[in-house]
C-alpha cells in the first residue's frame, strides 16, 4: 500500500532531478572550457619555444623598418621590476627596434631612466622634436612618459588655446576647440610626440592604462600579459604580425 510519505519522497526526488542535471551540465561546460584553455596555453608555450629557438624560419626576416615607433605600456606594479624592463629592452634591441616609448601611469620607469640608460649602452634619451634622428639613428632612442605628463600637457595646451581665443576679442566666430586645434596646441607646447605604430601592454588590464589618447589614433594595441611572464617568442610574434598588417588611413 502506497503511503502519503512515500509519495512525497518520490515527488521530492523528481523535483530535484532538473537541478542535478543542470549541475552536471555546468560542471561539464566548465571542464571543457578549462581543458580548452589548458590546451591553448600549451600550444602557446610550444610556439614561443619554437620561435625563440629559431625553428620557425618566417620570424627570422622581419621588416622591422615598418615599425617606426613602438610604445610599451607597463602596469606600475610590474614596472618596479627594472631588470625585467631592461631584459625587454635588450630583446627589442636584438630585434632591431629603433624607437621605444616606455610608459607606466605612476612614472616608475621614468624615475629609473638613469639606471636604464646606463645599463643599455646602445640607447639614448629621446628629445622632443627629434623625430627625424629617430629614423636615421643606429642606436635605440627611448622616451619615458607617465600619466602626469599627459595631464600637464592637456593643461598647457588648453591654456594656450584659451589665450589665443581671448586674443581674438569679442567678435570671434568660433568658440569651440577642434581636434586639429588641440593637436596643434599639444605640438606647440612640446607634448605632441610621435604616434606609436604598435602599443604593447604588459599588465593584468586590457587597456592602455592612461597612455595619451591623442597619440593613439592609428595605433595597433596588443595585450601581452604580466611583465613577469613575458616571453621573447610572444614579443617577436607580435611585432611580426604587425608588419603583416595593412593599415588604411581615412581622409
Amino acid at each position: 500500500m502506497v503511503t502519503t510519505d512515500s509519495i512525497r519522497r518520490s515527488s521530492a526526488r523528481i523535483a530535484q532531478m532538473p537541478s542535478f542535471a543542470l549541475s552536471v551540465l555546468w560542471f561539464l561546460i566548465h571542464l571543457l572550457i578549462s581543458i580548452f584553455f589548458i590546451v591553448l596555453g600549451i600550444a602557446d608555450a610550444v610556439e614561443n619555444y619554437l620561435i625563440s629557438s629559431g625553428f620557425l624560419k618566417r620570424y627570422d626576416a622581419i621588416n622591422v623598418g615598418k615599425l617606426r615607433y613602438l610604445a610599451i605600456v607597463v602596469d606600475s606594479e610590474d614596472a618596479m621590476q627594472i631588470n625585467k624592463a631592461l631584459k625587454l629592452l635588450q630583446w627589442l634591441t636584438d630585434i632591431g627596434v629603433k624607437h621605444v616609448c616606455l610608459y607606466d601611469s605612476e612614472g616608475v620607469l621614468k624615475k629609473s631612466k638613469e639606471i636604464i640608460l646606463e645599463r643599455l649602452s646602445c640607447a639614448k634619451l629621446y628629445e622632443e622634436g627629434d623625430e627625424k634622428s629617430v629614423l636615421d639613428s643606429k642606436t635605440m632612442i627611448i622616451e619615458f612618459t607617465s600619466q602626469s605628463d599627459g595631464k600637464e600637457a592637456l593643461v598647457r595646451a588648453a591654456n594656450l588655446l584659451l589665450k589665443r581665443l581671448r586674443s581674438l576679442g569679442e567678435n570671434q566666430e568660433e568658440k569651440i576647440f577642434t581636434e586639429a586645434q588641440m593637436t596643434e596646441a599639444l605640438k606647440a607646447v612640446g607634448s605632441g610626440g610621435p604616434e606609436p605604430d604598435l602599443l604593447l601592454v604588459y599588465g593584468p588590464a586590457r587597456c592602455h592604462l592612461g597612455f595619451p589618447a591623442w597619440r593613439l589614433r592609428y595605433t595597433e594595441i596588443v595585450h601581452m600579459g604580466p611583465l613577469d611572464s613575458m616571453k621573447y617568442g610572444s614579443l617577436l610574434k607580435s611585432i611580426y604580425n604587425f608588419t603583416l598588417v595593412r593599415q588604411n588611413y581615412g581622409k
